[in-house]
């Protein structure tokens, strides 16, 4: 499958005042909803629906950011299209969490991991980093399942296998010495890792013993990841053009 973001040619170095004044007023209402969540901060036996509201504001905050950066059907917002697709379903998964559905939800976690995939693509290949990442998740893997029952633990399975793809196919986009301001790509990298770190830990908490400050720690990196991997339509366009 081809990368839409392009090949391995340099992109030119962009200065980070320029992005922060093209980016940053558009990140406010998910850096506010964000803020919203932690302080509201609120408890399991609080409305389903305004709980379901508060949590999802980010993430519906981050669909609007793709979509103010333009998209349509043609072939050079394929990035973007993909990533909001991974957006909607990772809203849609969230929705059916805080209503303790976690099969759906993590099968539309799922959905949003393949969407990823898509668009970060298969290019550079990068098998040493396939290893690596295949060796983390198994290990993650294996010590989050030993406290899950049929069938989950086989949802688990392939859930941990679409998110640790994701993550491969984001880190090896990153080529630090051809392209090394190429700054979404290195954003989107963060994001996947964090984005693994986030489910590894919801797994502790659920199946193997429950942890402090588990909301803070889980959501964090959870935003913070799916910043990440947003933030990679804002050059998009230029990478395919490349």
């Amino acid at each position: 499958m081809e990368s839409y973001s392009g090949g391995r040619r340099r992109v030119p170095w962009t200065s980070p005042v320029a992005v922060l004044k093209n980016v940053g007023p558009k990140l406010v209402p998910f850096c506010k909803t964000v803020v919203i969540y932690f302080v509201l901060s609120l408890p399991d036996n609080s409305p389903t629906l305004l709980r379901c509201l508060v949590k999802c504001a980010p993430i519906l905050s981050l669909i609007v950011f793709v979509l103010l950066h333009g998209i349509n059907l043609s072939k050079e917002y394929a990035f973007a299209r993909a990533i909001l697709c991974g957006l909607v379903m990772s809203l849609a998964g969230d929705i059916f969490l805080c209503y303790n559905l976690l099969s759906p939800g993590m099968l539309f976690f799922g959905l949003a991991q393949a969407n990823y995939i898509r668009a970060f693509g298969l290019r550079p290949f990068k098998l040493y980093v396939l290893f690596v990442i295949a060796v983390v998740a198994l290990s993650c893997y294996s010590y989050i399942a030993s406290g899950m029952q049929f069938p989950l633990s086989i949802y688990g399975g392939i859930y941990m296998t679409l998110l640790s793809t994701m993550v491969w196919r984001a880190l090896a986009r990153v080529e630090l010495f051809d392209e090394l301001w190429t700054w979404t790509k290195l954003c989107s990298s963060f994001g996947a890792v964090l984005f693994m770190l986030s489910d590894f830990l919801i797994g502790v908490h659920k199946f193997i013993t429950p942890l402090t400050y588990e909301r803070e720690l889980i959501m964090s990196t959870y935003y913070a990841a799916q910043l990440g991997i947003a933030l990679s339509v804002v050059d998009s366009r230029k990478a395919k053009k490349e």
